[in-house]
Protein backbone atom coordinates (compact mmCIF):
# COMPACT_ATOMS: atom_id res chain seq x y z
CA UNK A 1 0.00 0.00 0.00
CA UNK A 2 1.48 3.60 -1.07
CA UNK A 3 0.01 6.34 0.34
CA UNK A 4 1.38 9.54 -0.56
CA UNK A 5 -0.41 13.58 0.10
CA UNK A 6 -2.73 13.60 -2.79
CA UNK A 7 -4.15 9.63 -3.00
CA UNK A 8 -3.50 6.31 -2.18
CA UNK A 9 -2.83 2.78 -4.36
CA UNK A 10 -2.66 -0.49 -3.20
CA UNK A 11 0.65 -2.26 -4.66
CA UNK A 12 1.48 -5.75 -5.02
CA UNK A 13 3.50 -8.70 -6.47
CA UNK A 14 5.03 -8.55 -9.40
CA UNK A 15 3.38 -7.90 -12.54
CA UNK A 16 2.50 -5.11 -9.94
CA UNK A 17 -1.36 -4.79 -9.65
CA UNK A 18 -2.27 -1.69 -8.92
CA UNK A 19 -5.92 -0.52 -7.82
CA UNK A 20 -7.41 1.97 -8.99
CA UNK A 21 -5.58 5.28 -6.58
CA UNK A 22 -8.12 6.73 -4.32
CA UNK A 23 -7.86 10.62 -3.13
CA UNK A 24 -7.05 10.65 0.70
CA UNK A 25 -10.19 12.50 1.42
CA UNK A 26 -12.53 10.11 0.24
CA UNK A 27 -10.60 7.08 2.10
CA UNK A 28 -10.93 8.85 5.41
CA UNK A 29 -14.74 10.13 4.84
CA UNK A 30 -14.03 13.75 3.96
CA UNK A 31 -15.62 16.08 1.27
CA UNK A 32 -12.81 17.00 -1.36
CA UNK A 33 -10.12 18.71 -1.19
CA UNK A 34 -11.55 21.10 -3.35
CA UNK A 35 -15.11 20.80 -5.34
CA UNK A 36 -13.84 21.65 -9.02
CA UNK A 37 -17.44 22.86 -9.44
CA UNK A 38 -18.30 25.02 -6.13
CA UNK A 39 -14.65 26.12 -5.15
CA UNK A 40 -15.44 25.33 -1.62
CA UNK A 41 -12.71 23.63 0.10
CA UNK A 42 -12.57 20.17 1.88
CA UNK A 43 -10.11 19.14 5.06
CA UNK A 44 -6.50 19.00 4.38
CA UNK A 45 -4.81 15.87 4.61
CA UNK A 46 -1.04 15.36 5.01
CA UNK A 47 2.31 13.26 5.97
CA UNK A 48 0.58 10.07 5.33
CA UNK A 49 2.37 6.79 6.92
CA UNK A 50 1.29 2.91 6.39
CA UNK A 51 2.58 0.33 8.26
CA UNK A 52 1.62 -3.57 7.43
CA UNK A 53 1.71 -5.28 10.78
CA UNK A 54 2.72 -9.36 10.20
CA UNK A 55 1.75 -10.11 14.11
CA UNK A 56 -2.24 -8.44 13.72
CA UNK A 57 -2.17 -8.97 10.50
CA UNK A 58 -3.15 -5.42 9.68
CA UNK A 59 -2.39 -2.18 7.29
CA UNK A 60 -2.31 1.05 9.28
CA UNK A 61 -2.58 4.38 7.57
CA UNK A 62 -1.97 7.59 9.60
CA UNK A 63 -2.36 11.08 8.22
CA UNK A 64 -2.30 14.41 10.35
CA UNK A 65 -6.09 16.37 8.79
CA UNK A 66 -6.17 20.02 9.17
CA UNK A 67 -9.77 21.31 9.72
CA UNK A 68 -10.56 23.41 6.76
CA UNK A 69 -13.74 26.01 6.47
CA UNK A 70 -15.20 25.51 2.74
CA UNK A 71 -13.86 29.08 2.07
CA UNK A 72 -10.08 27.41 2.47
CA UNK A 73 -9.92 29.03 5.87
CA UNK A 74 -7.56 26.85 8.49
CA UNK A 75 -9.52 26.35 12.03
CA UNK A 76 -5.97 25.57 13.50
CA UNK A 77 -7.92 22.50 14.87
CA UNK A 78 -5.70 19.42 13.50
CA UNK A 79 -6.17 15.71 14.24
CA UNK A 80 -3.75 12.53 13.33
CA UNK A 81 -6.68 10.14 11.49
CA UNK A 82 -6.22 6.07 11.96
CA UNK A 83 -7.49 3.83 9.36
CA UNK A 84 -6.97 0.21 10.63
CA UNK A 85 -7.69 -2.79 7.76
CA UNK A 86 -10.83 -5.01 9.03
CA UNK A 87 -8.57 -7.85 7.19
CA UNK A 88 -4.90 -8.48 6.09
CA UNK A 89 -6.70 -7.00 2.80
CA UNK A 90 -6.34 -3.77 2.39
CA UNK A 91 -8.94 -3.42 -0.29
CA UNK A 92 -11.61 -4.25 2.29
CA UNK A 93 -13.19 -2.27 4.73
CA UNK A 94 -10.70 -0.11 7.09
CA UNK A 95 -12.16 1.33 10.56
CA UNK A 96 -10.78 4.98 11.17
CA UNK A 97 -9.69 5.97 14.49
CA UNK A 98 -8.91 10.47 15.59
CA UNK A 99 -6.72 11.91 17.73
CA UNK A 100 -7.09 15.22 18.56
CA UNK A 101 -3.96 16.98 18.61
CA UNK A 102 -4.25 20.63 18.68
CA UNK A 103 -3.65 21.37 22.41
CA UNK A 104 -0.79 18.71 22.62
CA UNK A 105 2.90 20.42 23.32
CA UNK A 106 4.48 22.74 26.08
CA UNK A 107 4.15 26.36 26.06
CA UNK A 108 8.37 26.42 25.84
CA UNK A 109 10.02 29.53 27.64
CA UNK A 110 6.13 30.73 28.44
CA UNK A 111 6.18 32.27 25.02
CA UNK A 112 4.93 29.15 22.80
CA UNK A 113 1.54 28.72 23.91
CA UNK A 114 -0.77 27.18 21.87
CA UNK A 115 -2.74 26.10 19.97
CA UNK A 116 -0.49 23.48 18.01
CA UNK A 117 0.10 21.72 14.81
CA UNK A 118 0.86 18.03 14.83
CA UNK A 119 3.51 18.16 12.56
CA UNK A 120 5.27 15.14 10.52
CA UNK A 121 3.52 11.99 12.22
CA UNK A 122 5.45 8.99 11.68
CA UNK A 123 4.57 5.28 12.98
CA UNK A 124 6.22 2.48 14.85
CA UNK A 125 4.56 -0.71 16.34
CA UNK A 126 5.92 -3.72 18.77
CA UNK A 127 4.28 -6.42 20.10
CA UNK A 128 1.94 -4.16 22.18
CA UNK A 129 1.74 -1.03 20.86
CA UNK A 130 0.64 1.05 17.94
CA UNK A 131 2.86 4.45 17.88
CA UNK A 132 2.34 7.61 16.42
CA UNK A 133 5.25 10.73 17.15
CA UNK A 134 5.02 14.20 15.72
CA UNK A 135 5.95 17.38 16.25
CA UNK A 136 4.70 19.97 18.06
CA UNK A 137 4.70 23.54 16.42
CA UNK A 138 2.70 26.60 17.93
CA UNK A 139 0.64 27.98 15.09
CA UNK A 140 0.60 31.42 16.56
CA UNK A 141 4.54 31.79 17.88
CA UNK A 142 8.38 31.16 16.29
CA UNK A 143 9.45 28.80 18.98
CA UNK A 144 8.72 24.41 19.51
CA UNK A 145 6.81 22.80 21.84
CA UNK A 146 7.91 19.18 21.91
CA UNK A 147 8.20 15.75 19.94
CA UNK A 148 4.41 14.10 21.55
CA UNK A 149 4.36 10.37 21.11
CA UNK A 150 0.90 8.45 20.94
CA UNK A 151 0.80 5.07 22.33
CA UNK A 152 -2.01 2.91 21.50
CA UNK A 153 -3.39 -0.91 21.78
CA UNK A 154 -2.34 -2.32 18.80
CA UNK A 155 -4.58 -5.42 19.78
CA UNK A 156 -7.69 -3.16 20.21
CA UNK A 157 -6.98 -1.37 17.04
CA UNK A 158 -6.60 -4.59 15.38
CA UNK A 159 -10.08 -5.55 16.69
CA UNK A 160 -12.22 -2.87 15.64
CA UNK A 161 -12.52 -1.62 18.98
CA UNK A 162 -15.05 1.22 19.89
CA UNK A 163 -12.83 2.28 22.45
CA UNK A 164 -8.92 2.08 22.47
CA UNK A 165 -6.31 2.74 25.14
CA UNK A 166 -4.33 5.71 24.91
CA UNK A 167 -1.04 7.68 26.43
CA UNK A 168 0.15 10.61 25.48
CA UNK A 169 3.63 11.23 26.37
CA UNK A 170 5.21 14.85 25.58
CA UNK A 171 9.01 14.84 25.10
CA UNK A 172 9.74 18.29 26.40
CA UNK A 173 12.57 18.51 28.74
CA UNK A 174 13.06 14.47 28.07
CA UNK A 175 16.95 14.65 27.53
CA UNK A 176 19.55 15.74 29.49
CA UNK A 177 21.23 18.34 27.72
CA UNK A 178 21.38 22.21 27.61
CA UNK A 179 19.10 24.41 25.30
CA UNK A 180 17.89 27.88 25.34
CA UNK A 181 14.99 26.24 27.59
CA UNK A 182 17.28 25.26 30.50
CA UNK A 183 18.87 21.96 31.32
CA UNK A 184 17.66 19.83 29.18
CA UNK A 185 16.01 19.60 25.25
CA UNK A 186 12.31 18.53 24.11
CA UNK A 187 13.04 15.34 21.50
CA UNK A 188 12.78 16.59 18.04
CA UNK A 189 11.17 13.72 15.22
CA UNK A 190 11.45 10.71 17.78
CA UNK A 191 10.77 8.36 15.41
CA UNK A 192 9.40 4.85 16.39
CA UNK A 193 11.08 1.73 15.47
CA UNK A 194 8.79 -0.62 13.22
CA UNK A 195 10.47 -4.49 13.69
CA UNK A 196 10.50 -7.15 10.52
CA UNK A 197 8.24 -10.05 10.73
CA UNK A 198 5.87 -11.12 14.07
CA UNK A 199 8.90 -12.37 16.13
CA UNK A 200 11.37 -9.66 16.21
CA UNK A 201 10.10 -7.59 18.97
CA UNK A 202 11.41 -6.98 22.29
CA UNK A 203 9.79 -8.73 24.88
CA UNK A 204 11.87 -7.57 27.73
CA UNK A 205 10.79 -5.07 30.54
CA UNK A 206 6.76 -5.96 30.29
CA UNK A 207 7.49 -4.98 26.59
CA UNK A 208 9.59 -2.34 24.62
CA UNK A 209 9.59 0.02 22.20
CA UNK A 210 11.91 1.99 21.01
CA UNK A 211 12.49 5.39 19.38
CA UNK A 212 15.65 7.18 17.85
CA UNK A 213 15.73 11.12 17.25
CA UNK A 214 18.85 13.68 16.41
CA UNK A 215 19.57 16.98 18.20
CA UNK A 216 21.34 19.36 15.80
CA UNK A 217 18.24 21.16 14.86
CA UNK A 218 17.09 24.28 16.24
CA UNK A 219 13.68 22.41 17.74
CA UNK A 220 16.48 20.52 19.67
CA UNK A 221 18.91 23.54 20.80
CA UNK A 222 16.55 26.58 20.68
CA UNK A 223 13.13 25.62 21.33
CA UNK A 224 12.15 28.91 22.96
CA UNK A 225 13.25 31.23 20.06
CA UNK A 226 13.23 28.71 17.26
CA UNK A 227 16.58 30.23 15.89
CA UNK A 228 19.84 30.39 16.71
CA UNK A 229 21.81 27.04 16.77
CA UNK A 230 24.71 26.29 14.47
CA UNK A 231 22.82 23.49 13.12
CA UNK A 232 25.66 20.72 13.88
CA UNK A 233 25.80 17.43 16.37
CA UNK A 234 27.88 14.24 17.22
CA UNK A 235 24.98 12.94 19.47
CA UNK A 236 21.90 11.03 18.89
CA UNK A 237 19.17 10.22 21.38
CA UNK A 238 17.35 6.51 21.98
CA UNK A 239 14.57 6.65 23.62
CA UNK A 240 13.44 3.45 25.25
CA UNK A 241 9.37 2.72 26.18
CA UNK A 242 8.85 0.11 28.77
CA UNK A 243 5.92 -1.94 30.15
CA UNK A 244 4.04 -1.82 26.87
CA UNK A 245 1.77 -4.38 27.67
CA UNK A 246 0.17 -2.53 30.25
CA UNK A 247 -1.73 -1.21 27.47
CA UNK A 248 -3.52 -4.15 27.01
CA UNK A 249 -4.81 -3.36 30.32
CA UNK A 250 -7.55 -0.81 32.28
CA UNK A 251 -4.27 0.82 34.21
CA UNK A 252 -1.92 1.45 31.51
CA UNK A 253 1.82 2.01 33.13
CA UNK A 254 4.40 2.55 30.74
CA UNK A 255 8.01 4.05 31.37
CA UNK A 256 9.70 6.53 28.73
CA UNK A 257 13.63 6.86 29.33
CA UNK A 258 16.61 8.42 27.12
CA UNK A 259 20.25 7.35 26.17
CA UNK A 260 22.90 10.08 24.45
CA UNK A 261 24.30 8.38 21.80
CA UNK A 262 28.10 9.64 21.02
CA UNK A 263 28.15 9.56 17.22
CA UNK A 264 30.45 11.00 14.36
CA UNK A 265 29.92 14.82 13.45
CA UNK A 266 26.58 15.57 11.40
CA UNK A 267 24.66 18.75 10.13
CA UNK A 268 22.80 20.67 8.11
CA UNK A 269 23.54 19.35 4.21
CA UNK A 270 23.77 21.50 1.29
CA UNK A 271 20.91 21.54 -1.25
CA UNK A 272 20.84 19.13 -4.13
CA UNK A 273 22.75 19.76 -7.70
CA UNK A 274 21.36 18.45 -10.56
CA UNK A 275 22.50 18.86 -13.94
CA UNK A 276 21.69 22.87 -15.16
CA UNK A 277 21.51 23.80 -11.66
CA UNK A 278 21.69 27.53 -11.39
CA UNK A 279 21.80 28.10 -15.14
CA UNK A 280 18.62 30.37 -16.88
CA UNK A 281 15.60 27.70 -17.58
CA UNK A 282 15.36 27.87 -21.65
CA UNK A 283 13.43 26.20 -24.12
CA UNK A 284 16.31 25.55 -26.35
CA UNK A 285 19.09 24.77 -23.64
CA UNK A 286 16.98 22.85 -21.45
CA UNK A 287 13.95 21.65 -22.88
CA UNK A 288 13.63 19.02 -20.02
CA UNK A 289 12.73 21.33 -17.70
CA UNK A 290 9.46 22.41 -19.69
CA UNK A 291 7.69 24.16 -16.80
CA UNK A 292 10.72 26.89 -16.08
CA UNK A 293 10.87 27.35 -19.86
CA UNK A 294 7.51 28.86 -19.76
CA UNK A 295 8.00 30.77 -17.58
CA UNK A 296 10.84 32.33 -18.82
CA UNK A 297 9.48 32.49 -22.50
CA UNK A 298 8.45 35.60 -24.25
CA UNK A 299 8.44 34.28 -27.95
CA UNK A 300 6.46 30.93 -28.42
CA UNK A 301 3.23 31.83 -30.00
CA UNK A 302 0.35 30.54 -27.80
CA UNK A 303 -3.32 30.24 -27.83
CA UNK A 304 -3.06 33.23 -24.92
CA UNK A 305 -1.36 35.23 -26.82
CA UNK A 306 2.41 35.54 -27.88
CA UNK A 307 5.08 33.97 -24.92
CA UNK A 308 4.44 31.05 -22.94
CA UNK A 309 4.49 32.32 -19.50
CA UNK A 310 0.71 33.32 -20.99
CA UNK A 311 -0.37 29.77 -19.99
CA UNK A 312 0.71 29.72 -16.13
CA UNK A 313 -0.44 33.41 -14.98
CA UNK A 314 -2.66 36.29 -15.80
CA UNK A 315 0.16 39.03 -14.79
CA UNK A 316 3.61 38.81 -16.56
CA UNK A 317 6.36 37.10 -13.90
CA UNK A 318 10.06 37.79 -14.06
CA UNK A 319 11.70 36.12 -16.84
CA UNK A 320 14.31 34.78 -14.46
CA UNK A 321 14.15 31.48 -13.29
CA UNK A 322 16.66 29.00 -13.03
CA UNK A 323 17.35 25.77 -12.92
CA UNK A 324 16.65 25.27 -9.26
CA UNK A 325 18.23 22.75 -6.54
CA UNK A 326 15.99 20.63 -4.82
CA UNK A 327 15.72 20.60 -1.02
CA UNK A 328 18.07 18.39 0.88
CA UNK A 329 16.14 17.69 4.35
CA UNK A 330 17.64 18.39 7.74
CA UNK A 331 19.43 16.78 10.11
CA UNK A 332 16.05 14.53 11.46
CA UNK A 333 16.09 10.82 12.10
CA UNK A 334 14.39 9.61 9.05
CA UNK A 335 13.34 5.68 8.53
CA UNK A 336 13.84 3.45 12.26
CA UNK A 337 14.04 -0.35 12.37
CA UNK A 338 14.02 -2.53 15.45
CA UNK A 339 15.52 -5.83 13.82
CA UNK A 340 17.94 -8.72 14.91
CA UNK A 341 18.42 -7.02 18.24
CA UNK A 342 19.69 -3.55 16.84
CA UNK A 343 18.12 -0.23 16.05
CA UNK A 344 19.09 0.85 12.50
CA UNK A 345 18.31 4.37 11.27
CA UNK A 346 19.82 7.29 9.20
CA UNK A 347 19.95 11.24 9.07
CA UNK A 348 20.72 13.50 6.16
CA UNK A 349 24.34 15.51 6.78
CA UNK A 350 26.56 17.60 5.21
CA UNK A 351 29.69 15.60 3.92
CA UNK A 352 33.05 16.07 1.90
CA UNK A 353 33.72 12.90 -0.14
CA UNK A 354 36.38 14.68 -2.24
CA UNK A 355 37.21 17.29 -0.26
CA UNK A 356 35.90 19.78 -3.31
CA UNK A 357 33.23 21.33 -0.65
CA UNK A 358 30.41 20.17 0.82
CA UNK A 359 27.96 17.91 -0.84
CA UNK A 360 24.66 16.24 0.96
CA UNK A 361 25.09 12.57 2.12
CA UNK A 362 23.67 10.15 4.68
CA UNK A 363 24.49 8.87 8.13
CA UNK A 364 23.55 5.87 9.18
CA UNK A 365 23.23 4.28 12.30
CA UNK A 366 23.47 0.77 13.83
CA UNK A 367 22.95 1.16 17.71
CA UNK A 368 22.41 -1.54 20.69
CA UNK A 369 19.55 -0.38 22.49
CA UNK A 370 20.36 -2.30 25.69
CA UNK A 371 24.06 -0.48 26.26
CA UNK A 372 22.97 2.41 24.38
CA UNK A 373 25.51 2.66 22.44
CA UNK A 374 27.12 2.93 18.80
CA UNK A 375 27.58 -0.76 17.24
CA UNK A 376 28.28 0.38 13.91
CA UNK A 377 28.14 3.89 12.23
CA UNK A 378 29.30 5.22 9.02
CA UNK A 379 28.34 7.75 6.18
CA UNK A 380 27.69 7.08 2.39
CA UNK A 381 28.60 9.89 -0.49
CA UNK A 382 30.09 10.21 -3.64
CA UNK A 383 32.24 12.90 -5.01
CA UNK A 384 29.67 14.95 -7.97
CA UNK A 385 26.94 13.45 -6.10
CA UNK A 386 24.27 13.91 -3.36
CA UNK A 387 22.45 11.54 -1.58
CA UNK A 388 18.97 12.24 0.49
CA UNK A 389 16.16 10.76 1.89
CA UNK A 390 17.54 7.60 3.16
CA UNK A 391 15.05 4.74 4.69
CA UNK A 392 15.88 1.53 6.07
CA UNK A 393 14.14 -1.53 5.80
CA UNK A 394 15.98 -4.45 7.37
CA UNK A 395 15.06 -8.79 7.58
CA UNK A 396 15.24 -10.55 10.68
CA UNK A 397 18.46 -12.02 9.42
CA UNK A 398 20.02 -8.55 10.00
CA UNK A 399 20.62 -7.92 6.43
CA UNK A 400 19.25 -4.88 4.98
CA UNK A 401 18.42 -1.85 2.13
CA UNK A 402 19.08 1.52 2.86
CA UNK A 403 16.89 3.58 -0.46
CA UNK A 404 17.90 7.21 -1.20
CA UNK A 405 17.65 9.94 -3.91
CA UNK A 406 20.75 10.17 -5.94
CA UNK A 407 21.54 13.55 -7.62
CA UNK A 408 24.19 15.49 -8.94
CA UNK A 409 26.53 17.19 -11.16
CA UNK A 410 25.64 14.77 -14.29
CA UNK A 411 23.05 12.80 -12.94
CA UNK A 412 19.16 13.19 -12.64
CA UNK A 413 17.47 12.37 -9.84
CA UNK A 414 17.42 8.92 -9.17
CA UNK A 415 16.59 6.09 -7.07
CA UNK A 416 19.13 4.13 -5.41
CA UNK A 417 19.90 2.03 -2.11
CA UNK A 418 22.67 0.29 -1.26
CA UNK A 419 23.12 -2.51 0.98
CA UNK A 420 23.10 -2.58 5.24
CA UNK A 421 24.27 -5.15 7.78
CA UNK A 422 25.43 -5.16 11.20
CA UNK A 423 28.58 -6.64 9.82
CA UNK A 424 30.60 -4.60 7.23
CA UNK A 425 27.87 -1.78 7.91
CA UNK A 426 26.26 -0.14 4.43
CA UNK A 427 28.28 -1.47 1.09
CA UNK A 428 28.57 -0.44 -2.71
CA UNK A 429 25.52 1.87 -3.81
CA UNK A 430 23.94 1.78 -7.04
CA UNK A 431 21.32 3.27 -9.04
CA UNK A 432 18.14 1.30 -9.12
CA UNK A 433 15.90 3.95 -11.61
CA UNK A 434 18.11 6.43 -13.66
CA UNK A 435 16.40 9.67 -13.54
CA UNK A 436 15.28 10.70 -17.01
CA UNK A 437 15.12 14.54 -16.22
CA UNK A 438 15.56 18.03 -14.05
CA UNK A 439 13.13 18.50 -11.40
CA UNK A 440 10.79 20.68 -12.48
CA UNK A 441 8.25 21.26 -10.10
CA UNK A 442 6.50 24.48 -9.43
CA UNK A 443 7.95 24.68 -5.99
CA UNK A 444 11.74 24.79 -7.62
CA UNK A 445 10.23 28.66 -9.19
CA UNK A 446 10.07 31.69 -7.90
CA UNK A 447 6.98 33.13 -9.30
CA UNK A 448 4.74 30.35 -8.27
CA UNK A 449 6.07 30.12 -4.64
CA UNK A 450 8.19 33.22 -4.48
CA UNK A 451 11.70 33.10 -2.82
CA UNK A 452 14.73 34.28 -3.81
CA UNK A 453 16.22 31.23 -4.17
CA UNK A 454 12.48 29.24 -3.53
CA UNK A 455 12.69 25.72 -1.34
CA UNK A 456 12.53 23.31 -3.66
CA UNK A 457 10.55 20.53 -2.23
CA UNK A 458 11.63 17.13 -2.27
CA UNK A 459 9.27 14.62 -0.79
CA UNK A 460 9.77 14.45 2.96
CA UNK A 461 11.19 10.89 3.33
CA UNK A 462 11.32 7.78 1.98
CA UNK A 463 10.07 4.56 3.06
CA UNK A 464 11.40 0.87 3.16
CA UNK A 465 8.94 -2.13 4.12
CA UNK A 466 9.90 -5.66 4.68
CA UNK A 467 8.02 -8.70 3.55
CA UNK A 468 9.67 -11.94 4.46
CA UNK A 469 13.35 -11.95 2.86
CA UNK A 470 12.66 -9.05 0.48
CA UNK A 471 12.31 -5.17 0.71
CA UNK A 472 10.42 -3.47 -0.53
CA UNK A 473 11.58 0.66 -1.35
CA UNK A 474 9.60 3.84 -2.17
CA UNK A 475 12.36 6.34 -3.47
CA UNK A 476 10.83 10.12 -5.00
CA UNK A 477 12.83 10.52 -8.37
CA UNK A 478 11.99 11.73 -11.82
CA UNK A 479 10.79 8.78 -14.12
CA UNK A 480 9.97 9.93 -17.60
CA UNK A 481 11.41 12.98 -19.63
CA UNK A 482 8.86 15.77 -21.30
CA UNK A 483 10.26 17.72 -23.42
CA UNK A 484 9.34 21.72 -24.06
CA UNK A 485 7.27 20.97 -27.35
CA UNK A 486 5.08 18.53 -25.50
CA UNK A 487 4.48 20.02 -22.73
CA UNK A 488 2.77 22.86 -24.90
CA UNK A 489 0.97 20.51 -27.17
CA UNK A 490 -1.82 21.87 -28.63
CA UNK A 491 -1.70 25.63 -26.46
CA UNK A 492 1.34 26.10 -28.67
CA UNK A 493 0.32 27.44 -31.96
CA UNK A 494 0.20 24.48 -34.15
CA UNK A 495 1.04 22.15 -31.75
CA UNK A 496 -1.20 18.65 -31.30
CA UNK A 497 -1.09 16.41 -28.49
CA UNK A 498 -2.86 15.98 -25.20
CA UNK A 499 -5.42 18.93 -24.28
CA UNK A 500 -4.39 18.76 -20.72
CA UNK A 501 -1.62 21.78 -20.36
CA UNK A 502 1.78 20.33 -18.82
CA UNK A 503 1.02 16.48 -19.12
CA UNK A 504 2.89 15.34 -21.85
CA UNK A 505 0.16 12.82 -22.63
CA UNK A 506 0.20 12.53 -26.43
CA UNK A 507 -2.57 12.15 -28.88
CA UNK A 508 -4.27 9.43 -27.20
CA UNK A 509 -5.31 12.15 -23.90
CA UNK A 510 -4.30 9.41 -21.93
CA UNK A 511 -2.65 9.61 -18.17
CA UNK A 512 0.11 12.28 -19.17
CA UNK A 513 4.01 11.21 -17.99
CA UNK A 514 3.89 14.09 -15.65
CA UNK A 515 1.07 16.33 -13.65
CA UNK A 516 1.02 20.13 -15.10
CA UNK A 517 2.54 21.74 -12.13
CA UNK A 518 5.35 18.78 -11.02
CA UNK A 519 7.27 15.60 -13.11
CA UNK A 520 8.17 13.86 -9.88
CA UNK A 521 7.72 10.30 -9.55
CA UNK A 522 7.85 7.44 -7.00
CA UNK A 523 9.69 4.14 -7.85
CA UNK A 524 8.45 1.19 -5.79
CA UNK A 525 11.33 -1.86 -5.90
CA UNK A 526 11.98 -4.83 -4.75
CA UNK A 527 15.24 -6.28 -3.43
CA UNK A 528 16.35 -9.25 -1.57
CA UNK A 529 19.34 -8.44 0.13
Amino acid sequence: MLPDNTATNIVSGFPRNVKHAVDLNSFFGYQAAINRTTGARGAGLTDPSCLYDAATQRFFVVVLTLDTLPNGRRTLVNHLDIAVSQTSNPTGSWNIYKIDVTNDGTNTGGVNAGPYLGDYPHIGADANGFYITTNAYPWLHNGFAGAQIYALSKAQLAAGAANVTLVHIDTSGGVNLPSDAGSTQPGFTVWPAQSPGANQFDLSNGGTEYFLSSNAADEATHPVAGTGGNYVSNQIIVWTLANTSSLNTPTPALSLSTRVVPVGTYAIPPKQKQPGSGSLADKILTPLAPQGDAINDTTTPTIAGVGAWRLLFVGEPAHNEVISRPDSNDTRMQQVMFANGQLWGALDTAINPDNTGQRAGIAWYIVNPVSGRLALGGYLGAAGHDFTYPAIGVTTSGRGVMAFTDSGDSTYPSAAYASIDAIIGVGDWNDIAAGAAQDDGFTSYKAQVGGNPPRTRWGDYGAAAVDGSSVWLATEYIANPCDYTSWGGPFFVGGTGDNLLGTCGGASHGPGVRAALGNWSTRISKLTP
